[in-house]
């Protein structure tokens, strides 16, 4: 198990072969950040959320019930969580930071269309 008679040198290189992977071209396959994945999941759930307000406020022309103003809320929340995990993810160390950048820019955009929405009073 801990292999007392290998070198110093036997296991730098016994590392680097793992390191490596078994992936052609010697690249390891990195995973997605965790927190990106959650920072993408809550960024399009707060756009969808805020898109499903507009379009309910629109159908009900202005006379909508409280609870849309309450969904619109939690988009809010919903965008502000996903920008704060996304950052975290960048964090995070050997991992895919895609779903990092992506989950920032549609919380991002999810945060500007809701506080447009709020001071122009649309």
């Amino acid at each position: 198990m801990f292999e007392i008679g290998k070198s110093a040198e036997e296991r730098r290189r016994e590392k680097e072969r793992k390191k490596r992977g078994s992936r052609k071209y010697g690249q390891a396959s990195f995973k997605h950040s965790r927190m990106g994945v959650v920072s993408c999941i809550n960024g399009f759930g707060g756009l969808l959320i805020l898109a499903g307000c507009i379009t309910g406020a629109f159908i009900a022309r202005g006379n909508a019930p409280g609870i849309i103003g309450g969904l619109a809320i939690l988009s809010l929340v919903l965008a502000i969580n996903g920008i704060r995990l996304a950052i975290r993810g960048f964090y995070e160390r050997e991992r895919n930071y895609l779903t990092c950048k992506i989950g920032l820019p549609v919380s991002s955009v999810t945060l500007i269309v809701f506080f447009a929405l709020f001071i122009g009073g649309l």
